[in-house]
C-alpha cells in the first residue's frame, strides 16, 4: 500500500509539472476536440432515420410526375399502399431529383388528357397525298372517330379547293346514320385546305372546331396513325393509276378497316362488330384488294 501511495502520488507530482509546460489555451482546445469527437462518434455510430427503400423513392417520384399532388398528398396516397413516409423525406428525395415544389411543376391540361377525356364525341380529319404512275398529286380527305376508331372516306381529288372541301363536309354530315350526331368537337390542323367554310358547316351542327398548335401533328395523333396504317397496309403495296383507281383502293381498305380489323387501341376490338361472333364454323379466309391483306372470319355458312 505504501509503494502504490508513492507511486501515485509521483504520478500525480508529474502531471501537475506537465500541465505547468502545457498553455491553458491548448488545454482546452484539446477538450473541445474530445468533445466535437465524442458527439460526432455517436452520431455515426446511431442508427438514425434510415435510407429510403428504392422501390419507395421511385414511386414517389412517379406520384410526383404523373400527378399535381403536395406532399401532404402524397404522404397520403403512400400511407393508402401501405408506406409510411414523412412530408420532409418527401420534400428531401423531390429536390434530390430536381423536381420543383407543387406551385412550380403544375401540369397543364395536355391534347392526350383532351382526347382521353372527351375521346367519344371527338372527331378528327386530315388529308394526305398519293402520288399516282404518273406523278400526279391526289389529295385524300378522310374524318375519323377517336373513340371508335371509324373512319370515314370522305373523297379524293387533284383539286381540293373550297368548294370542294366545303361540299365533302356537308356530304358527310348527310350520310350520318343518327340524326342526334354524338361529335361535340372536330379537331383538324391549320391548313389552308380547310377554309373557314368548312368549320361553319360543322359549327351549324353545333359542333365546336379545335384547330391543332403549329407544326404539332401528335395534337392530331389519332388521324395521323391511321395515315400510317393506310400507307403501310395498302398504299405502299400498290401503284395507284389514277383518282377512280384511288377511290376504289379506299374505299375496300376503308370497309375492311372498319369491319374486320382488330385495333390495339380498343382492345383488339372492331370499329364496327358484330354482336355476336359464332366460333363454330370453321376458319376461312378472304382476300382484301386482291390478296394484298388477309382477313380471316368464321365460316356461318
Amino acid at each position: 500500500m505504501v509503494k502504490l501511495r508513492l507511486v501515485s502520488e509521483r504520478t500525480i507530482s508529474e502531471l501537475r509539472e506537465s500541465i505547468r509546460i502545457i498553455r491553458p489555451e491548448t488545454v482546452l482546445k484539446w477538450h473541445r476536440e474530445l468533445v466535437q469527437r465524442k458527439w460526432t462518434f455517436k452520431h455515426q455510430s446511431s442508427s438514425g432515420r434510415p435510407n429510403i427503400d428504392a422501390k419507395i423513392e421511385t414511386l414517389i417520384l412517379r406520384l410526383a410526375r404523373e400527378n399535381d399532388w403536395g406532399y401532404g398528398k402524397i404522404v397520403g396516397e403512400l400511407r393508402k399502399l401501405g408506406y409510411v413516409v414523412s412530408a420532409q423525406t418527401i420534400a428531401n428525395i423531390l429536390k434530390k431529383h430536381h423536381i420543383p415544389p407543387l406551385p412550380e411543376r403544375t401540369p397543364s391540361l395536355s391534347w392526350n388528357n383532351l382526347m382521353t377525356h372527351y375521346k367519344n364525341q371527338l372527331l378528327a380529319c386530315d388529308f394526305f397525298t398519293v402520288e399516282t404512275l404518273f406523278l400526279h398529286t391526289i389529295y385524300v380527305l378522310f374524318f375519323i372517330e377517336l373513340g371508335t376508331r371509324r373512319v370515314h372516306f370522305a373523297g379524293c381529288t387533284s383539286q381540293p379547293n373550297q368548294i370542294w372541301v366545303t361540299q365533302q363536309a356537308r356530304q358527310f354530315l348527310w350520310e350520318q346514320e343518327s340524326p342526334n350526331l354524338p361529335y361535340r368537337f372536330l379537331i383538324h390542323d391549320r391548313d389552308t385546305k380547310f377554309p373557314a367554310t368548312f368549320d361553319s358547316v360543322f359549327e351549324a351542327e353545333d359542333i365546336q372546331i379545335i384547330k391543332t398548335p403549329i407544326q404539332a401533328p401528335n395534337a392530331n395523333a389519332y388521324a395521323e396513325r391511321w395515315i400510317r396504317s393506310v400507307r403501310e397496309e395498302c398504299l405502299d403495296k400498290l401503284i395507284i393509276i389514277n383518282e377512280k383507281h384511288l377511290t376504289q383502293v379506299m374505299n375496300e381498305y376503308v370497309d375492311y378497316y372498319n369491319t374486320a380489323r382488330p385495333h390495339q387501341g380498343i382492345q383488339q376490338q372492331i370499329p364496327i362488330s358484330p354482336t355476336t361472333v359464332d366460333k363454330s364454323g370453321p376458319v376461312r379466309c378472304r382476300n382484301i384488294l386482291g390478296g394484298i391483306i388477309h382477313d380471316y372470319y368464321r365460316d356461318t355458312a
